[in-house]
């Protein structure tokens, strides 16, 4: 180039190509101090501010994460500050809703939450809704479901409001903290972070603001919108609860060694294979009675799926299982190995289990045991609504990890209490019985016909089998023919199968 004119000119040349202007060096640098910058940022505000800010409207859909499970603080503040600045008509689309969040019936009837989109309901809210407290039905989705649902925009999500153990001000968040000011701890975010990429405004609200940067970001500032400082997030202490307990009770215990039994000996049960436990103390409990086996046969796990325990946990710093993959950490334990173990990863809802995700870690899943509230003589199991016809569970991630998996095992009782779990036809389809291997009961265990080579393999290792509907007929012998459930003619619930078609209805419960 020989000179600078000729510079300039093809400078400006490409410029003009480009569309773009020429440079001009008016730049001031910025010389303030960073810690100056991190109070200056523009995310660290009141929830107030914060929601004024998102350009939140009446009738538009918010969001929650529950991995604080029965010590989650976040919906219920949030929904009331809502309902104080005068939001109606909000479409409320959390990963799942429980006991914890009864409150929100006096915001349904309020009219400031119209809408529900969610995996499951348990408690007085669930109670309600089944007796019709909302004119709109409550749309359920599995957790993988949700999560493609949400990538995809079929769920679009305008304002979500996420719970976070730690942050710094610009939005690096986290289910854990290290600093002395922490005041609770989730563990993983599996569930949150479809909506913290996807969401038009996401909202962080934690405990327990540090100092940028927050290394142990789950959740990045790119997708962060506005941070708020609250006096607590969740009681870490109520996580390990109701569902998900360290089940001492006999029955339990006998299921999940009948389901140990059969998994050994299903074909599957081989150096190498992958693992999943559902909620339920039987299946939860499955994990311990495997342990042996895997030491005796000298049986490595390449990985343990999904809610991680401090069973998995165990096994995992014993050398019997290589990776954890974690969606939601289920205790303590399993949160804090999260943070310490770079072994023990975390994983979003939609790469965890969608059924059109390429690389869903449930397409790698070789087995998985699972709980229920029935399952009928065609296999098909429900999770979500009692044999009252009370909504009273989640769906979460049965329908996903039983169509992915190579053995699926279904862990239930024959009866609970004068209520019969093998029935002609379930209350609500949630997991068809084309993806279910085997059902586990106290009584006799089942192989679908479908699956004659498992059938075969159990019965070569003096596992007796017995017919399905054998369970069933047991069962009315005990009780008698259920009368039938008063349902009336609004539909209150529309479950969704994982694929985006409409699978069942669940009408309401007649007063």
């Amino acid at each position: 180039m020989n000179s600078i004119k000729d510079r300039a000119e093809l400078i400006a040349a490409a410029a003009k190509k480009m569309g773009k202007e020429v440079f001009k060096d008016n730049l001031v640098k910025i010389s303030t101090p960073r810690h100056e910058l991190q109070k200056e940022a523009g995310k660290v505000v009141t929830l107030e501010e914060a929601i004024m800010k998102s350009g939140l409207k009446d009738g538009m859909t918010i969001s929650f994460h529950h991995h604080f499970r029965g010590g989650d603080k976040v919906i219920n503040m949030v929904v009331a500050k809502l309902a104080e600045m005068g939001f109606k008509n909000l479409h409320l689309a959390s990963s799942s809703l429980i006991d914890v969040h009864k409150p929100l019936i006096d915001q349904i009837k309020n009219g400031v939450i119209t809408k529900i989109s969610t995996s499951g309901l348990r408690g007085e809210l669930a109670t309600a809704i089944s007796h019709g407290l909302m004119e709109e039905p409550v749309v359920f989705r599995s957790h993988g479901s949700r999560g493609y649902a949400i990538a995809k925009g079929e769920l679009h999500i305008d304002v979500a409001f996420l719970g976070a153990s730690s942050s710094d001000p610009l939005g690096n968040a986290a289910g854990f903290s290290t600093s002395e000011n922490a005041k609770s701890i989730c563990g993983s975010l599996g569930y949150a972070l479809p909506d913290a990429k996807y969401a038009d405004c996401t909202i962080i609200l934690t405990d327990d603001l540090v100092d940028y940067p927050n290394q142990l970001n789950a959740i990045s500032e790119a997708d962060v919108d506005y941070v708020v400082v609250v006096d607590s997030v969740g009681d870490s202490s109520k996580i390990a609860s109701g569902a998900i307990r360290d089940t001492k009770n006999p029955r339990d215990i006998l299921l999940a060694k009948k389901a140990s039994k059969v998994i050994i000996n299903s074909g599957y049960f081989e150096d190498g294979f992958s693992l999943q436990t559902g909620s339920g103390g039987a299946s939860l409990a499955v994990t311990k009675y495997l342990r042996q086996a895997m030491i005796d046969k000298g049986i490595k796990a390449r990985f343990a799926l999904g809610g991680i325990t401090s069973h998995m946990v165990k096994l995992h710093q014993e050398g019997l299982i290589d990776r954890l993959i974690d969606v939601q950490s289920f205790d303590k334990v399993a949160a804090e190995s999260l943070l310490n173990d770079p072994m023990h990863k975390s994983v979003a809802a939609n790469e965890y289990a969608a059924m059109l995700e390429p690389g869903s870690a449930t397409h790698f899943l070789d087995v998985v045991i699972l709980s229920a509230l029935e399952v009928d003589v065609n296999f098909n199991v429900n999770v979500l609504v009692g044999s009252d016809g009370i909504i009273r569970g989640a769906i979460g991630g049965p329908p996903d990890t039983a169509a992915d998996s190579a053995l699926s095992v279904i862990v239930c009782p024959l009866l609970r209490g004068r209520i019969p779990c093998v029935v002609d036809e379930v209350t609500t389809l949630i997991t068809p019985g084309s993806t279910v291997d085997v059902v586990v009961t106290e009584f006799g265990i089942a192989v679908n016909p479908n699956r004659p080579k498992l059938k075969e393999r159990l019965e070569a290792a003096g596992i007796e089998t017995v017919e399905i509907t054998a369970l069933r007929d047991r069962a009315k012998s005990i009780i008698g023919e259920a009368a039938p459930l008063p349902f009336g003619d609004k539909v209150v619930g529309i479950v969704m199968n994982r694929d985006g078609s409409v699978m069942d209805v669940i009408k309401n419960i007649a007063d």
